[in-house]
């Protein structure tokens, strides 16, 4: 198990000090769904739902929280995003919506969290926007698929190829 490098020696968090770090290009993709029942789905898909777009709305609000990371998650490294997009699918077969995104930037440290933070409000939005038709809907799945670039390698998950 690797170290944990936010915590002091004492087990207090800390900011890693990324200053000695070369900058490199680095990517990283994530996924999650948003699960409802199919009547939810023909609403939003009908573009009918009372809160207006719900594809394009979480689409945007993924990019926007990407953005905003380090604001939301107190650890993390400002950075200079070069690219964020979501893709923000129907999918019958659940019933529900797939989202994936995919951060990409050339920085001192990883985007893993800025693609992690886009699925996880374009779901939370994709929630809000549905919830006065579904309370039964539920976000699941929300995961790391893959990363390259910097010091610890690539890492591609195995059960999403």
């Amino acid at each position: 198990m690797p170290e944990l490098t936010h915590l002091t020696s004492s087990g207090q968090a800390r900011m890693v000090d990324v200053s000695e770090k070369t900058a490199t290009g680095r990517v990283a993709s994530a996924e999650g769904k948003v699960i409802m029942q199919k009547a939810t789905l023909d609403l939003a898909l009908s573009g009918n739902a009372k809160k207006g777009d719900v594809f394009g709305t979480a689409r945007l609000a993924g990019i926007i929280a990407a953005k905003k990371t380090s604001e939301l998650i107190p650890l993390c490294h400002l950075l200079p995003l070069t690219s964020v997009a979501l893709d923000v699918e129907p999918d019958p077969d659940l019933p529900g919506i797939k989202v994936r995104a995919r951060a990409k930037t050339v920085a001192q440290t990883g985007v893993e969290m800025e693609a992690l933070t886009a699925v996880s409000v374009a779901c939370l939005t994709i929630y809000d926007m549905l919830k006065a038709a579904d309370r039964l809907m539920r976000i699941e799945g929300i995961s790391l698929l893959s990363k390259t670039g910097g010091k610890s390698g690539d890492f591609f998950r195995e059960d999403a190829i």
